[in-house]
């Protein structure tokens, strides 16, 4: 979380509890993917509130380091292809499914050039305004080309599904993502990283009472 390293760590074990309650829930194998999701929420958010404790301390830069690396695969790299790939597990309609694994391979495209871009460029965190800026996430041209291309592999899956209710996820997302876009947009990485875990409660809401109908059928 972009606000203090407390609040990231605080982030991290309940959405550790979440995401270990949600993973209870799974009746279907192909509701792993998607239950797996606040998990990763949790194991970013204790990246960064490391982040939090090492940036600027030249003792602690090798560890800044990885913990910098291992948030920006996850925000970068992970999320545009679990995202898509998690609703396309659920999804049983064939034709939904395939504009789906359209959007997967966008969500792929995205998560390799992100990758080429981890591996070629120097990438480092810093603290601005009591916010974590990523060096690497500037807003120029291409970089809002990048932005619209991972937002539709990570928005529009959710808007595409005829899962029930699923769309709700794709609505917290967006409107997190437009929060962060207005209000932190000099940090936007972290900010949305933070408001899109919100998701993880509507996620474990949603397993939950799959879970409850499955065992009263």
């Amino acid at each position: 979380m972009c606000f203090s390293a407390g609040a990231s760590f605080t982030a991290g074990v309940l959405l550790t509890f979440v995401g270990t309650e949600t993973i209870r829930k799974v009746h279907k194998p192909s509701q792993i993917a998607l239950a797996s999701i606040p998990l990763f929420f949790a194991f970013q958010q204790f990246m960064e509130g490391i982040l939090w404790l090492t940036i600027g301390q030249a003792r602690y830069a090798v560890l800044q380091s990885v913990s910098t690396h291992f948030f920006i695969i996850m925000a970068q790299i992970i999320w545009p292809l679990l995202v898509p790939l998690s609703v396309i597990l659920m999804e049983e309609n064939r034709t939904r499914k395939k504009i789906m694994l359209g959007l997967l391979a966008v969500g792929a495209t995205v998560a390799v050039h992100y990758l080429y871009r981890l591996l070629c460029y120097e990438i480092h965190a810093e603290i601005i305004g009591k916010h974590i800026v990523y060096q690497d996430t500037t807003l120029d041209f291409w970089g809002a080309i990048r932005i619209c291309a991972y937002l539709l592999a990570v928005l529009v899956p959710f808007f595409v599904s005829s899962v029930r209710r699923i769309y709700i996820l794709g609505i917290i997302m967006a409107v997190s993502f437009l929060v962060s876009a207005v209000f932190y947009v000099k940090c936007l990485t972290s900010v949305w990283c933070f408001f899109a875990a919100v998701m993880s409660f509507v996620v474990f809401y949603e397993l939950k009472s799959a879970h409850k109908k499955f065992h009263s059928a």
